[in-house]
C-alpha cells in the first residue's frame, strides 16, 4: 500500500481531498482503491511552513504498536510527512471515527528491522517497495497520549489538571529516557567501535523531548492569552497571574535551551543534559504547583468547553 499521498493543502494536488472526505464522511470507510485497506489519516505540522497537513496512509498493528511506513511508494526521498514529524512530533491521528493526539517516534537499529520484517510478513507490498530503492524505509510509531483524570472535562480547571498531568508524564518519560541513554552510553564506554549510546535510543528521546518542548510551549502560549480577561473578571489574581508570567518566560528560556540542547543528540554532552532536565524540572514542578494552587479555585467556576455546563 502507497503512502505517497500529498498533504491536503491548496498548493498541492488534491488527490487527498476526496480520500479524506469520504474517510470522514464514513467512519474510516473508503472505497474504490483503497476499499478494504487499513487507512488512517495522520495530521502533521509543516517542518518549514508551520501549517497543519492531513495524510492518508496504511497502518499496520505490530507488537501491540500502531505502525505508519514512510515507503513514499518505493521513491528514494522519504516523504514530506516524515520529514513534518521529525521537526514536530505531536500529531493528530484519525483512526476509524476516532481522534486522537499521538507522538510520532520513528524506530532505528534492530527495533526497526524486527519491525519492518513483521509488516512485510502481513503486507508484502512493503517489502517491493523496500527492493526498489537503497533508501530505508522509516517504520514510525504513533504513540497514543493518555491521560488518567475525568473521561471528560467539566470545567477549565479539570481541563488544566489533564494538562499539567500529561506535562508531567512526559517529563518523567523523557526523563527515564535519559537515564536509559546515559546508562547505555556508560556500558558501551571501552567497548571496541563507538561508545554512542544506541542510534534508537537517541531518536526516541529526541522525539519525546521535542514532543514535551512544544506542548509546554502550546500550553503557556493559550494561558497568557487567558490571563488578561481572568485578571479583568478577578482583581485579587493580579499579583498572581504577574508572577506566572515571568515563570513562564522563565520556563520558556529553559525549554528552548533543552530543544538546542537536543538537536544533535550525536554530539550533544548527555551529562549537560541531565542537568538541564533536572533544573527544568524543579522549575516546572515548582510553576505547576503554585498555578493551580492560585488559579484552580477560580476555574473550577469556568465550563469547559466555552459555553457548556457550570
Amino acid at each position: 500500500m502507497s503512502d505517497s499521498y500529498a498533504p491536503t493543502a491548496p498548493h498541492v494536488s488534491d488527490f487527498n481531498v476526496p480520500v479524506v472526505e469520504e474517510f470522514r464522511a464514513n467512519g474510516g470507510r473508503v472505497g474504490g482503491m483503497f476499499e478494504g485497506g487499513d487507512l488512517l489519516l495522520l495530521t502533521t505540522t509543516g517542518a518549514r511552513s508551520g501549517r497543519e497537513h492531513t495524510t492518508p496512509l496504511g497502518f499496520v498493528r505490530v507488537e501491540g504498536k500502531l505502525l505508519v511506513i514512510g515507503s513514499a511508494g518505493g521513491s528514494d526521498r522519504h516523504p514530506a510527512w516524515y520529514h513534518n514529524v521529525l521537526a514536530h512530533p505531536m500529531v493528530t491521528v484519525e483512526l476509524g471515527a476516532e481522534e486522537f493526539t499521538a507522538v510520532a517516534v520513528p524506530a532505528e537499529g534492530a527495533e526497526r528491522d524486527r519491525w519492518f520484517a513483521e509488516v512485510v510478513r502481513l503486507v508484502p507490498g512493503y517489502g517491493d517497495y523496500q527492493a526498489g530503492t537503497d533508501r530505508v524505509l522509516p517504520v514510525v510509531a504513533l504513540e497514543r497520549i493518555r491521560v488518567a483524570g475525568p473521561s471528560e472535562a467539566a470545567n477549565l480547571a479539570e481541563k488544566l489538571v489533564e494538562i499539567h498531568t500529561w506535562l508531567r508524564a512526559q517529563l518523567r518519560h523523557v526523563r527515564e529516557e535519559a537515564d536509559a541513554f546515559l546508562a547505555e552510553r556508560a556500558a558501551r564506554q571501552g567497548q571496541e567501535g563507538s561508545g554512542e549510546p544506541a542510534l534508537g535510543l537517541n531518536l526516541q528521546l529526541r522525539q519525546h523531548c521535542l514532543a514535551f518542548c512544544e506542548s509546554l510551549h502550546y500550553h503557556h502560549t493559550g494561558e497568557e492569552s487567558m490571563f488578561p480577561r481572568l485578571a479583568e473578571a478577578e482583581p485579587h489574581l493580579e499579583e498572581a497571574l504577574r508572577r506566572l508570567s515571568e515563570e513562564h518566560r522563565t520556563v520558556d528560556r529553559i525549554r528552548g535551551e533543552l530543544e538546542a540542547l537536543i538537536g544533535d543528540l550525536a554530539t550533544a554532552d548527555p551529562e549537560a543534559f541531565r542537568r538541564e532536565l533536572d533544573r527544568m524540572t524543579r522549575e516546572m514542578e515548582a510553576h505547576l504547583d503554585y498555578e493551580e494552587s492560585a488559579l484552580f479555585p477560580v476555574l473550577t467556576a469556568i465550563p469547559f468547553p466555552p459555553g457548556g455546563p457550570a
